[in-house]
């Protein structure tokens, strides 16, 4: 166990855990929401710190990202916990379990930035679960990466706190966050969260300057409504801006925690979230596996072309690097 940070003592004698927005009051003996943080006679320890499981390296736009780094690969790790309980998970084999020293060896931070130099990866991406539950373990890598001339990347559900914000934006480069829905109850019901905090976390960030993007998984039935996801899109547009990109994606019953009795995501589902985000202003919608290119918000000129297989994964076929578009000369949204 690692002593954690990010806590406070309570005056009902609990300790106050201030990393992620549940803002868990935890009693001796007791972990949290996230079930990585216990407190021990009075302190509070992290479960997870050097726990890292599933290290490869990835194409970077699993993560995804598209206008960050594109043709990349990035070192990618996470470690067991999670701060939600999604019904949809996919990583839900480590998200849902409890660290235990005895199976998971410890990685030290230092050796996490040399398996990515190792691997020839620019960057490391804190991901598979939520990398919020293992702040202190990230930050420790972050500085180490930064100093070895690597970039960080998370892939969060946006629930963090403000205090750890505010502790990761020096050393954050880029961030994919899931915004699920745009109605609470969804939130309660298949994650067991609040809208509201994702929310105003995608603000900060946005105002912060760190490279963003936001991901939505269509459930059917659940979080698939042309509706919402007309709301969804709009707040993007007019909360973060226009340029922000947004990818839908299809949900695969197989591979969830507890919603195998639900359809997958058809491909008209996704051509219809796709169309609601065009027509909601925004300027990069991806969708499924037919619509990955990169083009120009001026002229709609094609700037990088992406083709995606289930077996190859990712591939660059076209990309104009010079930063304008070869068209219009109107700035890319593309960051390397």
């Amino acid at each position: 166990m690692h002593e954690a940070n990010f806590c406070h003592a309570a005056p009902d004698g609990a300790i106050q855990c201030d990393l992620c927005r549940h803002y868990c009051r935890i009693r001796t003996g007791v972990s949290g929401l996230c079930r990585v943080r216990r407190n021990v006679d009075g302190h509070l320890f992290t479960l997870n710190f050097g726990r890292a499981v599933a290290q490869t390296a990835d194409p970077v736009e699993k993560k995804p990202l598209y206008h960050f780094m594109p043709g990349t690969m990035t070192w990618s790790f996470g470690t067991p916990g999670c701060n939600f309980r999604c019904a949809n998970c996919q990583n839900w084999q480590i998200s849902q379990m409890i660290p235990d020293e005895r199976t998971i060896p410890f990685t030290a931070p230092e050796e996490i930035v040399r398996n990515a130099l190792r691997a020839g990866c620019p960057s490391i991406s804190f991901a598979y679960t939520e990398p919020t539950i293992f702040a202190e373990y990230a930050l420790e890598i972050m500085k180490r990466s930064k100093l070895a001339g690597l970039k960080n990347i998370w892939v969060s559900n946006g629930y963090l706190s403000l205090t750890c914000l505010e502790a990761i934006h020096p050393w954050l480069d880029a961030i994919n966050v899931d915004l699920k829905s745009m109605d609470d109850a969804f939130y309660r019901r298949i994650c067991g969260a609040r809208l509201a905090p994702v929310l105003d976390s995608l603000r900060h960030i946005y105002r912060s300057g760190v490279h963003q993007e936001v991901t939505t998984l269509l459930i059917p039935g659940h979080s698939d409504d042309p509706a919402m996801l007309e709301r969804l899109a709009t707040f993007i547009v007019r909360d973060l801006g226009p340029e922000v990109p947004w990818h839908v994606i299809p949900f695969w019953p197989h591979i969830s925690w507890k919603m195998h009795d639900t359809p997958p995501t058809a491909d008209e589902a996704i051509d219809i979230a796709r169309g609601v985000g065009r027509k909601a202003g925004l300027h990069s919608v991806y969708a499924g596996t037919a619509h990955n290119d990169t083009l120009c918000a001026q002229c709609g000129s094609q700037l990088l072309a992406r083709k995606v297989n289930c077996l190859t994964g990712y591939r660059i076929e076209r990309f104009d690097t010079g930063g304008y578009c070869p068209a219009c000369y109107a700035p890319t949204p593309i960051k390397m």
